[in-house]
């Protein structure tokens, strides 16, 4: 990520929850709110996707076609993560790399709650800028600048008021992929130091498998001929994990997995469409709990 600009992944995922909501899932995901969070040129494509209607050029139609890509993926991401914050409630939630996440603004299951946003201090100036007058229903929410290959996440936290002798509910989505083994170990383990018993912790994660470096290096092909900018240009993918490997890890600091599905299982349980069948087959959420 460049120093003077927000992620653009987490508008891309911003733009799929906009362009999902209403139209899949219906009753099982909704997000009102990812619209109000885009800018004008943001939402054109997502319009288009909404409508039905790939537009004519050749640049357009790529970003259509990656705003609706991300619509289907982001569902069954979205709804288990959610659905795990509501199965045990906690007074305090931390949302790691937050990016565009709405939670906060869209959750009324969050009213009485201490919401903790953490993300690069340039994510969070575009986001507040993107916010405006938009009031959260959590009982508050606190920005925290940290950059996770950079800042100890454990100091940061504990300055801006977060207890760790009550329990906390932990969102890490869309962040594992562009960390370090390393980077995601002593995350885990900074994570680990301010869980209490009660605590759950949610992270979202890429098995291994090759050919989705492939089905990158396409997507970032297709993009180049479209000059359009790949919302991956600036954030390359540092980590895969196996369902094995992460519980390992997540065990060896105290946290022992009540569930690990991947996207695909997921997506047929609501049930959603399936488009992005590698896509799905290689994202996880994993739920564990102290």
């Amino acid at each position: 990520m460049e120093v003077d600009r927000a992620s653009r992944t987490a508008v891309l995922v911003c733009q799929g929850r906009a362009a999902a909501h209403g139209r899949i899932a219906e009753g099982r995901f909704a997000d009102p709110m990812a619209m109000a969070l885009l800018r004008d040129d943001e939402r054109v494509a997502v319009e288009q996707v909404r409508a039905g209607v790939p537009p004519r050029g050749w640049g357009e139609r790529v970003e259509f076609e990656m705003v609706r890509g991300i619509a289907d993926v982001i569902v069954p991401r979205t709804v288990a993560i959610d659905d795990a914050v509501r199965a045990r409630p906690a007074a305090q939630l931390v949302v790691m790399g937050a990016g565009l996440d709405d939670r906060a603004w869209r959750m009324p299951e969050l009213a009485g709650v201490e919401v903790f946003e953490v993300d690069h201090p340039a994510s969070q100036r575009d986001k507040r800028s993107r916010l405006g007058d938009l009031q959260p229903l959590a009982k508050s929410v606190r920005f925290v600048p940290v950059d996770f290959t950079r800042d100890r996440l454990d100091t940061a936290l504990a300055s801006a008021g977060h207890r760790s002798a009550e329990a906390t509910t932990w969102i890490w989505e869309g962040v594992v992929p562009y960390l370090s083994r390393a980077d995601v170990a002593a995350t885990v383990q900074a994570v680990s130091g301010r869980s209490t018993a009660g605590s759950r912790l949610v992270v979202n994660y890429q098995s291994p498998v090759l050919s989705a470096a492939f089905g990158r290096l396409a997507a970032r092909a297709m993009t180049a001929l479209a000059r359009r900018r790949s919302p991956w240009s600036d954030e390359p993918r540092r980590s895969s994990w196996t369902p094995t490997a992460m519980a390992e890890l997540l065990a060896g600091y105290g946290f022992d997995i009540n569930r690990d599905d991947d996207l695909l299982t997921l997506a047929h349980d609501l049930p959603v469409p399936v488009h992005q069948r590698r896509s799905m087959q290689t994202g996880r959420v994993a739920i564990a709990d102290r």
